[in-house]
């Protein structure tokens, strides 16, 4: 009986010890509490525990299912954005997500130290997809384009024999390739390079569109520059489309020059104008393409780098990587993303309900032709470009904040242009209620917002920085 006694002293004072060690472990963590539920506390937490890099939209992604999204409230809404073109399969797409789950239970991460048995697979079928001989895989759009930066100075010192230090990368005007170092030495954004410096040296600028321009920085630099690096169609400038056979003359300079025509699409590949990449629409073979966004249907960032042997071999083992490049998961996940763009038919969707909302929104503009100046656009990647005078002082932020308030989820670029970009799968029924939105803001709510909004004085555009433009 005593020894049972004991026992049982020797067990309660072994709890209490344990409970004395967790509580010195835990005292001063941070208390559990459920998350909180409206959308006003959760972007009030945003706003005071995350950095400011940002000026979203007043609404909160809670759950989301094609081309729909709901909010914490239950609200529903037509989302015209597709995280800009990285959803275009459609948010939560099953097929993805099946991918995703199953492979999730498997293995996720093997990092390129070792192989693994699912990027073997994708890399096969992206060469092939896309007829390349080879692919470098990476995580994020910015990641791929400063991948592509890299190669492309290691040909141009290993092949194209530029001297050291001194090969050049011709960018547009107006471009967006990311936000990383690299990516903004080529930028004309102040807001974007400013205070950043000093920037990554090696950069010309020429105007997106103008062949003349081209040809000319290529005669002047021709023997240093490696590469010019573009956009098929500039979406964060606006939706800007080039001149008809501008693409042709591209390829045709950079062959006879012996520069690489790198093409960023990010943002315009993956079906996202109507053709599986934007520069099939003038049958152009860049030399170098960078894919991400839609790579990973929304589901997990995946981006890549194709090109053929001669080029993806300048860089050898050891100068360039990345833990997380060609995941098993991502390359689950990047797999069934292709498969559901080619099985469901959402290149020659994107084609046919582009023209469609185009249509739609021609007739509109004809309604106000003092408002909105231009509608322009490839597949389902489209803009309204509004007339700022006519606007003033509303802006196209507040066109969108009506917009969601009516349904419809769109964010500008700029102060006067509205970006539509929604998933592939979105309906016939879907675009004409976005379109009825459209029409309804500027019928009913702009002469509202004019009369009500305080009239400001409207700043002087500044010139960028790097290149004297104003954009």
């Amino acid at each position: 009986m005593m020894v049972i006694r004991n026992m049982a002293a020797s067990k309660r004072k072994l709890q209490l010890l344990t409970s004395r060690i967790i509580g010195a472990r835990t005292m001063g963590a941070v208390p559990q509490k459920s998350p909180p539920a409206s959308s006003e506390e959760l972007m009030r937490l945003e706003r005071d525990y995350s950095a400011h890099n940002y000026h979203p939209i007043p609404m909160v992604f809670s759950q989301a299912k094609g081309a729909c999204v709901w909010d914490p409230e239950g609200n529903k809404y037509i989302d015209f954005l597709s995280a800009y073109s990285a959803v275009n399969q459609g948010h939560c797409h099953p097929k993805v997500m099946k991918a995703l789950i199953e492979q999730a239970q498997r293995l996720t991460l093997s990092s390129r130290a070792f192989y693994n048995d699912k990027f073997p697979i994708l890399a096969e079928y992206l060469t092939q997809m896309f007829g390349y001989d080879m692919v470098l895989p990476m995580n994020t759009g910015a990641e791929g384009v400063e991948t592509a930066l890299k190669l492309a100075r290691k040909w141009g010192y290993e092949k194209k024999r530029i001297p050291k230090d001194e090969a050049l990368v011709v960018s547009c005007c107006g471009c967006f390739h990311g936000r990383t170092l690299g990516a903004i030495s080529m930028s004309c954004d102040n807001d974007a390079t400013r205070g950043f410096g000093p920037l990554v040296p090696g950069h010309l600028k020429v105007d997106f569109g103008d062949v003349s321009a081209l040809e000319k920085i290529f005669k002047d630099h021709g023997e240093q520059i490696c590469a010019f690096l573009f956009e098929p169609i500039q979406g964060e400038a606006g939706v800007i489309l080039p001149p008809d056979g501008y693409l042709k003359s591209v390829r045709d300079l950079c062959s006879r020059h012996n520069i690489l025509m790198i093409a960023d699409e990010i943002q315009t590949g993956i079906a996202r104008t109507g053709k599986m990449l934007a520069c099939e629409w003038e049958n152009v073979r860049p030399d170098v393409v960078i894919l991400g966004k839609a790579l990973g249907a929304g589901v997990i960032p995946v981006s890549a780098v194709l090109a053929d042997k001669e080029i993806m071999l300048c860089i050898k083992p050891g100068e360039h990587g990345s833990t997380f490049g060609g995941n098993p998961l991502a390359s689950a996940v990047a797999i069934a993303a292709l498969d559901v763009i080619k099985e469901e038919g959402l290149i020659e969707r994107a084609a046919k309900l582009g023209q469609e909302l185009r249509d739609q929104l021609v007739k509109i503009q004809l309604r106000f032709p003092q408002i909105i100046k231009e509608v322009r656009g490839r597949g389902l990647l489209n803009a309204i470009d509004l007339n700022n005078k006519a606007l003033s002082p509303v802006s196209a932020y507040d066109l969108c904040i009506k917009l969601k308030e009516r349904g419809i989820l769109a964010k500008p670029t700029h102060d006067t242009i509205i970006r539509l970009a929604p998933p592939l799968c979105i309906s016939l029924e879907e675009l004409n209620e976005a379109s009825k939105a459209i029409n309804d803001v500027l019928e009913r709510d702009l002469p509202k917002m004019q009369e009500q909004k305080p009239k400001v004085e409207t700043s002087t555009l500044q010139p960028c920085d790097r290149c004297g433009r104003q954009l």
